[in-house]
């Protein structure tokens, strides 16, 4: 596993590259979206075709949060340890076939994990080199949280591989660092390069979660055998020197990946046209998708602007504790049923009312129930408070002294415990000037990393921490020739369009996309913010932004504070708006006969 400093070079890279340089291609593969992800994944990648490099993401904003506790009771910790338990199993594997490996796993400790790989490449004598990351670690100018940590590019990374390391452990950077890091090294691209660099993170993007950019939590699953969505395999990209890609997986595994698949994943946990990075801002106003054949998508044309100078600071705290319980309601009388035991819990609080009361009532009831399962609501009780006993014990004995005396048929789901923790997140902004972002190699050597050039291209407006905005930028609308009138028929919107959605804090997006031209002219001009908020009442009184992207066929929703402060704090029934799209989806509008 022999490093260069000319380039990535190994034994399966050279079956995947032509001759000459740096290579015309370079094959980076993804094995993990998450801390949790598919375990096998690791050797699957590193046996199931050629690759130059294999990633991993392990890190979102509740993983550290996890990751911040477990460092708490073992100052050795603050990492992935599953990550170490695949490596035990395919470090050498990795070795054999020439295959560089560059994870995120660091979490809060990536010289603490790098520390952990070379004394297990040493146990099993495989002579490997161990670089790291760091200087993401913020904490100690954020006093009151649990872990504050910059999203660093892939700078750091390119130093590691262009030193010769096989295996490069990070802490905080970007999803999209995994894969701009390694493409930077092998083709030898400046700072400025920023089409280049863009492509990369566009790429990196598509790859980090996995199997989702191949059939993994697809809008239209039922299009395809249900044999192939079983196991999808995990994805790669053959990577060009001008920044191009081709998304692909390994022959013979499972899973599709289409352009369908491709652009689901592409609006998954973003905002506007620009797509601002540490290493560059990618316009994915600019991206062209081609379905090249079979399982590949070629995707091209993407331009890059300058990065702003600010870095994104992911503040993690102790937000306080909460507790819940979940009443059953089944039969008649569901409202009347709700009204009455909550008025008695109401009463049972009131003398030491928790800070933060939420009731939800879920009608999965059906009249005339053929099973007693069918025929019951369930009523959500939520409380949150900075003292642990107020949000246990009154909670608990409040409702457990109910069961004889509130509605028929009284129980509950499960008694409720002792009130537990729960997180917050923040984000701050600092400048890249004053992030130590360090690369350590395997020798031991730290080496400086440089914040990418104030280059003169247009870019997304710099502002500093107080100025930042919540909400992505949003461009001007350029929309399509609107599709002329004619039949219509009321039917759920997720018969033409498609949808995935997810979370950034409080905030969440939606995007939504359009296979044909017709239903894009349809779309864009019917779904504009006042339908979306008529079709998602709860983000009635949000802020809603609106993007237009349109050679993706797609809009974009970020609607704002509607995560509360953050998935970890578990303000809302689905926490990371894993699911709003498919509610979206499911709503009822008038849609054309045509695209029908």
């Amino acid at each position: 596993m022999a490093g260069h400093r000319a380039g990535l070079r190994g034994a399966a890279g050279r079956r995947a590259r032509t001759e000459g340089g740096r290579g015309v291609t370079l094959r980076i593969g993804n094995a993990s979206g998450f801390y949790g992800d598919r375990f096998d994944a690791l050797r699957e990648m590193l046996t199931g075709g050629p690759l130059d490099v294999l990633t991993g993401d392990y890190l979102a904003e509740l993983t550290m949060l996890i990751l911040g506790r477990d460092r708490l009771r073992d100052p050795k910790k603050g990492y992935a340890k599953t990550f170490l338990g695949q490596l035990e199993e395919c470090l050498g594997l990795a070795h054999e076939r020439g295959v560089r490996i560059v994870a995120n796993a660091g979490g809060l400790n990536p010289a603490g994990l790098a520390d952990a790989v070379r004394e297990l490449a040493d146990r099993l004598g495989i002579p490997v080199r161990v670089a790291h990351v760091e200087g993401d670690d913020l904490t100690d100018r954020y006093p009151n949280s649990l872990a504050a940590h910059a999203y660093l590019g892939g700078a750091g990374i390119a130093t590691c591989l262009r030193e010769g390391a096989d295996v490069v452990v990070t802490g905080r950077v970007t999803d999209a660092a995994l894969v701009t890091g390694p493409a930077a090294a092998h083709f030898g691209w400046p700072p400025d390069a920023h089409d280049r660099l863009a492509g990369a993170v566009v790429a990196g993007h598509v790859l980090e979660c996995g199997t989702q950019a191949t059939g993994g939590n697809y809008a239209f699953f039922t299009d395809h055998e249900p044999r192939k969505l079983l196991r999808p395999g995990f994805p790669l990209a053959e990577l060009h020197e001008d920044g191009s890609s081709v998304i692909t997986k390994h022959d013979g595994t499972g899973g599709v990946v289409d352009i369908g698949t491709v652009t689901a994943q592409l609006l998954y946990e973003t905002g506007g046209a620009r797509y601002a990075g540490p290493d560059v801002t990618a316009r994915l106003d600019s991206i062209r998708l081609t379905q090249e054949g079979p399982d590949r998508v070629r995707i091209d044309g993407v331009r890059g602007e300058a990065p702003p100078v600010t870095l994104k600071v992911g503040l993690n705290r102790l937000g306080g504790f909460r507790n819940e319980v979940v009443f059953v309601l089944t039969g008649l009388d569901i409202e009347d049923k709700a009204a009455l035991v909550r008025q008695q819990m109401e009463d049972a609080l009131a003398k030491s009312r928790p800070a933060d009361v939420r009731w939800e009532l879920a009608r999965t009831d059906r009249p005339d129930a053929d099973t007693e399962e069918t025929a019951s609501a369930l009523l959500r009780l939520v409380v949150r408070d900075a003292d642990q006993d107020t949000v246990g014990r009154a909670l608990s004995g409040a409702a457990v002294e109910l069961a004889l005396g509130s509605y028929p048929g009284f129980h509950v789901t499960a008694p409720p415990g002792k009130g537990s923790p729960y997180g917050v997140f923040d984000v701050a902004y600092v400048d890249q000037d004053a992030v130590e972002h360090t690369a350590v190699l395997p020798d031991g050597t730290r080496v400086p990393v440089d914040p990418p050039p104030r280059g003169r291209a247009r870019r997304a407006r710099a502002l500093d921490a107080a100025e930042q905005p919540t909400l992505p930028e949003s461009l001007p609308e350029p929309l399509p020739e609107s599709l002329p009138d004619g039949p219509v028929r009321r039917v759920p919107l997720g018969r033409v369009a498609g949808a995935r959605s997810g979370d950034k804090g409080g905030n969440a997006n939606i995007g939504v996309w359009v296979r044909t031209d017709d239903a894009w002219r349809w779309l864009a001009h019917t779904l504009t913010v006042d339908r979306f908020r008529e079709l998602l009442p709860e983000t009635a009184d949000l802020t809603v932004v609106r993007h237009v992207l349109p050679n993706l066929r797609a809009l974009n929703f970020v609607v704002a504070g509607i995560l509360g402060e953050g998935v970890a704090s578990q303000a809302r029934f689905d926490p990371q708006a894993k699911a709003l799209g498919e509610w979206l989806r499911a709503r009822h509008l008038d849609i054309p006969e045509v695209l029908l």
